[in-house]
């Protein structure tokens, strides 16, 4: 019969927890979470329904943890970051679409990063999109359920939306007769 050194129970416990844990870790993959900021409202309610309705990818990237509350990332290294709780936006010349029923201005200045922001939602979501990596409108698809979360109260308009008086209907301008000029 061999001697054998026997643990207490809670040291083998902790023995076996932590051969458990990193297993674990080696299965998942040890990925870091992405580093983002927290927008201003992202401890609201609404970006708090946001966050339970993230996919599972976008754009065909898969999900990543992120670090920061009211938000998402997807890609590997990170193609779509999304934060809810960003100042809403207020008019812009800036071209608004509407996709799947969310209102997006969408914001190119940064390219080939683009800015998608949502209109008419408080609070507002923005997504910004590695257009090298993958379509900015194929992530507002994705990710409109995920907005829909937050109700619309305000819509997107044009030009073409505006009811401007017809010609017709416009009175005659009438100028003040001018003084003749001194000689």
């Amino acid at each position: 019969m061999t001697d054998r050194i026997r643990l207490p129970r809670s040291r083998r416990f902790l023995g076996s927890t932590l051969v458990v844990t990193a297993g674990a870790a080696a299965l998942t993959g040890c990925t870091a979470a992405v580093p983002l900021e927290p927008a201003p409202q992202a401890a609201s309610t609404a970006c708090a329904d946001v966050v339970v309705h993230l996919p599972t990818s976008v754009a065909g990237q898969a999900e990543r943890e992120t670090n920061a509350q009211g938000t998402g990332a997807w890609g590997d290294p990170a193609t779509v970051l999304l934060h809810c709780g960003v100042d809403i936006p207020g008019p812009t010349t800036l071209p608004c679409v509407n996709i799947n029923g969310v209102d997006w201005i969408n914001d190119d200045s940064d390219a080939p990063r683009i800015r998608i922001t949502t209109y008419g939602r408080t609070p507002a979501v923005e997504v910004v999109v590695d257009t090298t990596k993958v379509s900015w409108s194929t992530a507002a698809v994705d990710l409109a359920g995920t907005a829909k979360v937050i109700p619309q109260s305000k819509a997107c308009t044009s030009i073409d939306d505006l009811q401007l008086p017809s010609d017709a209907a416009t009175p005659p301008v009438t100028l003040a007769p001018t003084a003749p000029a001194p000689h």
